[in-house]
């Protein structure tokens, strides 16, 4: 029985363009008691394998994290398998708006302590006295009231290319380093205003939301869905899309456009762009925004000693990196003194 990813991404880059079909980016979350994780990861990986699914699963004792792709004529076949779950029965699928057959090019399945790190003790708070779900609309309202204050639960690498016109975005590497810094900085507003939240598909905002009430804020709400059910929700009732910019996504695509506005700059030349990428050195693999131009120039490294180490033989580059760590992370921090313009 496979229980593991056997191909590489390029092997499984090769199939996706040999079966020809087009396939779908999807991601949901649910909080739910999982008494056995690794059984259940196992069982996922068995059925999810089989219909082709690839992506980025966590599951723990509280749950499922889910962001993953799978071929279009299988959506219903999938949907079927989560509806036999019964803590996914019936479950909201986040489908993302723009749409590549290769946002994911592996299936990874992994057993976690949580499956967002926060940090949190659990056992110290209710987690499931959650905040109040707002739908875009009524999000809307809630935003333009003089007694809303508005926050990003996501990492600065995210809310630079993206986030709701006068939201507050903490200038954090973690999801966990920002709660404590909220609730710091809004200590005096517990009772007169209302903590509105939101993030990429609303999972961080869920916690969050009982652990503020916890602390003692009265007035609790994050949007429903997140971002990628906002803009769903905007486009199908004609409301006002009040989000700047693109949201940042953890797979291959890093970006969906929300809005055409550009409100970030290439790290390297300042020049207006939202397009992350990572250092092609794999030693380095920082993740930043880059221009084409400067793509071309340092041949999508990050800067320019980077470059001289990406042009070496591959050998060379291997004894370099003997004795050192080579980071395997996807999505590095995105901060380094080599970032002329990072903000």
């Amino acid at each position: 029985m496979q229980l593991y990813n056997k191909l590489s991404a390029k092997e499984r880059s090769a199939l996706i363009d040999e079966a020809g079909k087009n396939r779908l980016t999807i991601s949901f979350y649910q909080y739910a008691h999982i008494g056995n994780p690794q059984f259940f990861r196992d069982t996922l990986f068995v059925n999810w394998d089989a219909l082709g699914v690839l992506g980025r699963i966590y599951v723990a004792h509280e749950g499922i994290n889910a962001q993953l792709s799978l071929p279009a004529d299988r959506f219903m076949s999938f949907k079927d398998y989560l509806d036999g779950v019964p803590f996914l029965k019936g479950i909201r699928l986040n489908v993302a708006r723009e749409q590549d057959n290769k946002s994911f090019l592996k299936l990874k399945i992994k057993v976690r302590k949580k499956i967002v790190a926060d940090g949190l003790d659990d056992a110290s708070f209710d987690a499931t006295d959650i905040g109040v779900h707002l739908k875009a609309k009524h999000f809307n309202k809630m935003i333009d009231d003089s007694s809303t204050v508005l926050i990003d639960m996501r990492n600065h690498y995210e809310t630079e290319i993206g986030h709701f016109k006068n939201a507050i975005t903490p200038d954090v590497d973690t999801f966990r380093e920002s709660l404590p810094i909220i609730e710091a900085d809004l200590k005096d507003h517990k009772e007169d205003k209302n903590l509105v939240m939101y993030c990429t598909g609303g999972i961080r905002c869920e916690k969050a939301s009982a652990y503020f009430k916890h602390k003692g804020f009265k007035n609790v709400y994050q949007l429903e869905g997140g971002i990628i059910e906002y803009a769903r929700q905007v486009e199908s009732e004609g409301l006002e899309n009040k989000f700047r910019g693109k949201n940042f996504v953890f797979d291959e695509r890093r970006g969906e456009r929300i809005s055409d506005e550009i409100i970030s700059n290439c790290h390297q030349c300042g020049a207006p762009c939202d397009v992350h990428s990572n250092c092609a050195n794999v030693a380095c693999n920082l993740l930043f925004i880059q221009c084409e131009s400067c793509n071309i120039e340092t041949n999508n490294c990050c800067s320019l000693k980077c470059k001289e180490i990406n042009d070496l033989p591959f050998d060379e580059q291997k004894v370099l990196r003997k004795g050192s760590p080579e980071s395997n992370k996807i999505f590095n921090k995105g901060r380094s003194s080599n970032l002329t313009f990072k903000k």
